[in-house]
């Protein structure tokens, strides 16, 4: 069996998805409300912060994958991030299961150096100290040997459904509403973007391929970088609308935080918007040749057939 904690986020559903079509049917999905996926899920309601229930939930898997998120509320990393990773990690441990973790890129620094499985973490505030905290613990489980599990690492996404981003909140959703995008700080740097089926595809090979293990991998995206200015042009020739945005300052962002707890929550993000983004991906583009990436174009193509659709 193959366990899903977190599984109502869009990577998670997806994740679901492609573990249905290419690896298994006998799939349990864990989240406090669960949701069926695919016709043959099996589903448990649990709370990640209590060790019991997620000893519970993990019982009897052989994989079992970590998707689960939290809204954009520093507090509530910082008091949950930590039990919730300590807890899975125990719950593996006690049943033997193999743990993929889908982790973010908010330890690394906010430059423009590329980033690869080796880069150095340095946080630039309390959410990004906390994710390097809890893939810390991991990692040193790892070493030990204790724990036989991979780390799979994501830039910011975009994506179809339930996709929760920036990119998404402030790009998409407008101009498919016809309405003027927003850009955080500047509109000419690079940006790496990952498309969300795209994540949870790499994720569910990565975790049914046993050499993957004891490893850390940035999963594969679109090296075809858009600035946010070309990337909100291409969405809004694909959209069938116009190109608006605006550039919001960083006067403009502070301000706006003092009325709207997201946005002051998101704070310590925003360096990454001022520079390139340079997220690389070539180690799993290696080692999986024939794993075909979404181009932009073609996300931005399926994301408008559903919203027409929906």
């Amino acid at each position: 069996m193959q366990t899903i904690l977190g599984a109502n986020g869009q990577i998670g559903r997806e994740l679901a998805l492609s573990l249905k079509r290419d690896f298994t049917s006998d799939l349990r999905l864990v989240s406090r409300n669960p949701q069926k996926v695919n016709d043959t899920d099996a589903l448990v309601r649990a709370d990640l912060m209590d060790r019991d229930q997620t000893i519970r939930a993990v019982e009897g898997s052989e994989i079992v994958y970590l998707t689960a998120g939290l809204p954009m509320d520093t507090k509530m990393w910082v008091e949950c991030w930590p039990t919730m990773m300590r807890n899975v990690i125990d719950a593996c441990l006690t049943h033997g299961a193999r743990l993929v973790y889908f982790d973010n890129t908010y330890m690394y620094p906010q430059t423009d150096a590329p980033q690869t499985e080796d880069s150095h973490f340095e946080p630039n505030g309390e959410k990004g100290k906390v994710r390097a905290e809890i893939v810390q613990d991991l990692l040193i489980n790892m070493s030990k040997g204790k724990l036989e599990a991979l780390v799979c690492r994501a830039p910011e996404f975009y994506g179809p459904g339930q996709t929760q981003s920036i990119t998404n909140t402030t790009v998409i959703e407008p101009l498919l509403s016809g309405k003027k995008a927003k850009v955080f700080l500047r509109d000419d740097t690079l940006r790496t973007l990952i498309y969300t089926p795209d994540a949870s595809r790499a994720m569910a090979l990565l975790g049914n391929t046993p050499d993957a293990y004891s490893q850390t991998w940035h999963l594969p995206c679109d090296d075809n970088r858009l600035t946010y200015k070309k990337f909100v042009e291409l969405a809004a020739l694909t959209f069938g609308t116009e190109a608006n945005y605006t550039v919001l300052k960083q006067w403009q962002l502070s301000f706006a935080g003092l009325f709207n707890q997201t946005l002051r929550d998101a704070t310590e993000l925003l360096p990454r918007y001022k520079t390139d983004n340079i997220f690389v991906s070539d180690k799993f583009k290696t080692r999986f040749p024939d794993f075909e990436v979404t181009t932009f174009q073609d996300g931005l193509v399926a994301i408008l057939r559903e919203h027409v659709g929906s």
